[in-house]
């Protein structure tokens, strides 16, 4: 019989491709959705209500749980306290899930945190695991809390408990920044980033996924925390070019000097926007390569060409 292992948000952006790694591997996959969400072809679907109602049933023979489900980021959030909003559900719910699966007899329950519970912004250096935590916002402060409390109850039950905390994941399906990053440049505009030569870590989703599949079935990764990267930091400004040569539309960059693009932001009160637009965020992802002697399947230009590729038959079906 081959190995059950549990998904929540197997219906989300990562959860397809892990679930889909996974078949391949020959796993058989659980994915733990809300009610009325499908899942990839294959894979054994079990809904539920909410993370805080999820009962060991939903595990039951899961050797181990990929938790992926999350109150995501998001740049403008209307909750009237933000901070209970994510901790109700990053780390009041991400504790439930894992105490339904411990009840349920999994071994090891794997954590998709994020860069945010470590900074937004490297300090000159490439980030490592061991340095210490300064999360810049109320989603960075409850992943980490998820994962000081993850490790204290795997301490108290025996859970193998490993966290794994990628920046920006990209790739077919991708929203938000990255997918008005492409718009814009498949539309011709201007973008006045030219000048701006911060370098930035990304993570394709695929590698990831691999990343996560890895995680749940490598006997070394128990009690580890890892940082998964490409393993390639582009510039802000080669990113977009880069994107621009995928999408067959080169990108149109207006090199402005980082000083304005800094007085603008002042100016116009997003200041801690252009921080992050003009920033360095490297981070040393070296620690899973020697642990688990884990290497990205795709290269950089792999997974922004599949992510071009998809955003053209994206646009088609839009119009």
């Amino acid at each position: 019989m081959s190995e059950r292992i549990g998904v929540t948000g197997a219906n989300g952006f990562v959860g397809r491709a892990v679930s889909r790694l996974l078949l391949d591997a020959g796993k058989e996959p659980v994915g733990i959705v809300r009610e009325g969400a499908a899942v990839e072809p294959g894979v054994t679907p079990v809904h539920i209500g909410s993370l805080d109602a999820i009962t060991p049933v939903a595990f039951e023979d899961c050797a181990s749980v990929i938790h992926l489900a999350a109150r995501v980021h998001v740049m403008s959030d209307a909750a009237t306290d933000p901070l209970a909003a994510f901790r109700a559900i990053n780390v009041d719910g991400t504790l439930s899930v894992a105490d339904a699966a411990h009840r349920a007899g999994a071994r090891r329950f794997i954590f998709v945190s994020s860069i945010k519970a470590l900074a937004e912004l490297d300090d000159g250096r490439p980030l490592k695991e061991t340095d210490t935590p300064h999360p810049p916002d109320p989603y960075g402060v409850s992943k980490l809390e998820a994962e000081i409390r993850l490790k204290e109850f795997g301490a108290r039950t025996g859970l193998e408990i490993v966290i794994a905390r990628p920046p920006l994941v990209y790739g077919p399906d991708v929203r938000a920044n990255f997918l008005s990053l492409m718009g814009a440049i498949a539309k011709g505009m201007p973008l006045p980033i030219g000048a701006v030569e911060a370098r930035r870590s990304l993570c394709y989703v695929m590698n990831l996924a691999d990343a996560l599949v890895t995680c749940a079935t490598h006997p070394r990764a128990a009690n580890q925390l890892f940082h998964v990267t490409d393993g390639e930091d582009p510039g802000v400004a080669d990113l977009a070019r880069r994107l621009g040569h995928h999408l067959h539309k080169p990108a149109r960059l207006v090199s402005v000097p980082v000083g304005a693009l800094k007085l603008a932001g002042r100016l116009t009160g997003k200041s801690p926007q252009i921080a992050r637009l003009t920033g360095s965020l490297q981070i040393d992802s070296t620690h899973i390569r020697d642990v688990l002697g884990w290497r990205p399947p795709y290269k950089l230009d792999e997974g922004l060409a599949a992510t071009a590729d998809w955003y053209r038959a994206y646009r088609l079906r839009k119009t």
